[in-house]
Formats: C-alpha cells, structure tokens, sequence
C-alpha cells in the first residue's frame, strides 16, 4: 500500500501535563480566593455588627486613642464615634473623680528606737516585684513610707529631664514617671506640664485659675493619697505636699471602679499609683507595645493587681512612652519609646531623707503663656 493512500490508525493526543497543572492551579488559586472573601465577609459582619465584635472594635479604638495615632481610631468607629468616644470617656473619669476617698488608712510614725533586740528585719524604704498577666508584664514598687515621696522637676529650662537622671541628680532611691505634659504632635520638649504641679507643699505650676477644679493625683502632709479634681485653692487648704495632674481615679475606698476591660481605656504600656490602708504607695509600671514581651494592660487589668495588693485608692498617671522605673541609677522596666527614656516635666522619687532634696521651681518668674512646649 501506498503511504499516500489508504487508511491509518491515528495515534493518540499526548495530554500536556503542564496545561493540566496549570488548570488545577488556577481552581485551587479560585478556591482559596472565595475562601478569603467569605472568612472577611463573616469576620466584618462579626465585627461591626454583634456585640462581641463591637467590643473589640472599641478595645482597638480606645488603645489608638491613648496613642500618638488617636485620629486612626475613626477607621474603626468613625469619626462622630471617636469624638463621642473621647467625650465619653471623659465624662466618665470626671464622674469617678467626684467620689471621695472615706476609708481609713494608717500613716506610718518615726520608729522609737528601744534597748529590746530586734527580730525582724529591717523593712526597707523600697521593694520592687515583678507583676504580670495576658499579654503584659512590669513591676510593683512599693513605698512603705508616703511621706518619703516627692515630686521632682527639671532643672533647666526649656527642656524636660529623663527620670534616671532626676534620680542621680537629687540623690533618690528610686522614681518613676509623674504626671501629664504638653506635648504637640508627639514630639515636644517635656518642660511644659499639664494642670497642677505641686511639690513641698507649693504650688511650682498651674495652668489655670486658683478655683479652677482639675483631675490630680497628689499625697497630703500627713502622708494620705488624694486623687480626683480639686482647685489650686482647695488643695492648699487640704495640705496636699506632692501632686500632678493626670487621670482618672479608678479605686475608692477599696472598690474599684472600672468594671470591665472593655472601660480599661485600652491596652498601654502604664503607670498607676495606688495606696493600701496601711500607708504604703504603690506604683505599677507595665511595659507595652512590644510583642514577644508585653503588649501592655488596660486600667481594668491594673485595677485587679492593685486590688490583689490590698489597695483603697489609686490613680492613673502618664503612661505610653513615658512609662519609665528607675532604682539604684539603673532603669528596671523596658521603655516603650525605641529612643528610650523620655524628657518629662515631672517624676515621683522617693528619698531616704526627703527633706534634704533639693528641687527648685523651674517655673518660678517664667510667663507660661509665652513657653514653646515644640521647642528644645
């Protein structure tokens, strides 16, 4: 037969297996796509439309809030929702500074030395131990004795201090952050506090009028915490020796008073101050917005440390980068700032003998109207 006539047997198509890896390719690259869609539809319909979601929408929000970043808080309620947040949240610290403080507590009094051996050892001015919990850890200082508390400021004008170098300076035993500053955009000076500045009993700093009433964290000449809004004129005739301005009080009378995460003010890194019926303050230093060591505490989280050490009152103080414990000129907690210790306008510091420091008043004869909190 010709091989140009007849018929032949056609042979079979060799299937490409490159096309066939190529099509099931683009189906899995299909699959995992509709997955994707449908785990964020569920997720945003979970998110913004139950209650749990909601809640956790509000946590992330107030966290921004307490942040550098407050403005990015309305992609997660909007911005009618993070202005009514911001209200209400400061509704609700001016109402908690309006309950008052009724429990009693027992100052400690200069030891009366005697000829009786003594036992026990002796308790030390300070004792530092480490606190933690989901997703946060920092440390518990403890002041056995109020009164060897001050408030420290810098001292030199124009510029704030870092706490480490208030502690070296004046000789202290130990200090941490005080209270709030003016600070634009995150990147001011720290010399301009906020409110109330009040140290020996004088006033250093105030921003507004003697009648004034502003939120304050402070400890009276007879050694007792006092936080909530007083005027300039009301603290003077309480006796209140060392305060900031900063807030909200969240413990009175034994009680606390956020009652849930979902009101911590969101997750930070935190310094609270706090005192237990025996006298003795307490201030928690918490470090944040670090994964891997401590992500940071909302004041819910802190209020229960707190109350587990036998707390009646306690306060807020400035925290986020500020956040700072320094003992025996060495700094104990991990910064939040990748720059490290932050220049502040005030620091609580305990003394063996308070009444030897010497802190000047750095503000005395400037006109704080005419101060540039933006520069150095």
């Amino acid at each position: 037969m010709s091989p140009t006539t007849g018929s032949a047997t056609p042979l079979p198509t060799r299937r490409n297996p490159k096309r066939r890896k190529r099509g099931w390719f683009g189906i899995l690259v299909r699959y995992v796509a509709v997955l994707i869609l449908m785990f964020v539809s569920l997720f945003s319909l979970w998110f913004f439309f139950t209650d749990s979601g909601t809640s956790l929408r509000y946590l992330m929000a107030d966290t921004i809030i307490s942040t550098q970043h407050r403005s990015w808080a309305k992609y997660l309620i909007g911005q009618k929702g993070l202005d009514n947040r911001v209200q209400q949240i400061w509704d609700q610290f001016d109402e908690w500074a309006e309950i008052r403080e009724v429990e009693p507590i027992s100052i400690p009094t200069e030891q009366v030395t005697v000829a009786i051996p003594v036992v026990e050892k002796e308790k030390q001015p300070v004792e530092i131990e480490p606190i933690e919990g989901k997703g946060f850890k920092g440390y518990l200082l403890k002041v056995h004795d109020p009164k060897k508390v001050r408030i420290a400021v810098p001292n030199r004008v124009g510029k704030g201090e870092k706490v480490s170098s208030m502690v070296k300076r004046l000789g202290a035993i130990a200090g941490v952050n005080g209270g709030g500053f003016i600070d634009p955009e995150w990147m001011g000076n720290g010399f301009q506090p906020d409110g109330i500045v009040i140290s020996d009993g004088k006033i250093f700093y105030n921003d507004s009028g003697m009648t004034t009433k502003q939120h304050i964290v402070g400890i009276g000449s007879d050694g007792r915490m006092i936080a909530g809004k007083y005027s300039a004129n009301e603290l003077l005739k309480m006796g209140v020796k060392e305060a900031v301005s900063f807030a909200p009080q969240f413990i009175v009378n034994g009680e606390g008073l956020v009652k849930n995460a979902a009101d911590g003010w969101g997750i930070a890194p935190r310094t609270c101050m706090a005192q237990t019926e025996d006298g003795t303050i307490l201030f928690a230093i918490i470090d944040g917005r670090q994964p891997g060591h401590s992500i940071g505490a909302t004041l819910y989280d802190v209020q229960n440390v707190f109350l587990e050490h036998g707390a009646v009152i306690a306060a807020n103080l400035d925290g986020g980068s500020s956040t700072v414990l320094v003992h025996d000129d060495k700094i104990v907690n991990r910064p939040a700032s990748e720059y490290g210790e932050r220049y502040l306008p005030t620091a609580w510091l305990v003394f063996e003998h308070p009444e030897q420091a010497d802190i000047k008043n750095i503000w005395a004869g400037l006109d704080i109207s005419k101060i540039d909190p933006s520069k150095w």
